[in-house]
């Protein structure tokens, strides 16, 4: 790289790194393999999140998330995780509703037991 596209590349770094010519090449070199590692792993973490709020959706109607995505894997409903976890969060009536598909579906999902409630008993002395 030219002089001139490592400082242009370097504006806003801190102390040397900035107007040095070696050093701003070195940490140039490195920030463009930080942007080239993390524009991948930006997409796991994404993936990642989308996962972890349909499971969250789906717990509140008491069917987990690999029992939700098998019902609608056998009902053939082709939503990517992005709509879905869109869904869960916006539109709540809609997402009961593929609930519901993927629990008549899978019948993994129809046996699902409700842990007991703790009941207080007062207590009097």
């Amino acid at each position: 790289m030219n002089k001139k596209k490592v400082f242009n590349l370097a504006k806003g770094f801190r102390g040397r790194a900035k107007n040095c010519n070696r050093i701003a090449r070195e940490r140039v070199e490195k920030a463009l393999q930080y942007s080239y590692r993390d524009r991948r792993s930006k997409k796991r973490d994404m993936r990642s999140l989308w996962i972890q709020r349909i499971n969250a959706g789906t717990r509140l109607h008491s069917v987990n998330y690999g029992n939700f995505m098998h019902g609608l894997m056998k009902e053939n409903i082709q939503l990517n995780r992005k709509v879905l976890s869109e869904l869960s969060m916006h539109e709540p009536l809609s997402f009961k509703a593929l609930v519901d598909i993927s629990r008549n579906a899978f019948p993994g999902n129809k046996n699902v037991v409700h842990p007991p409630r703790k009941v207080s008993i007062p207590v009097s002395v």
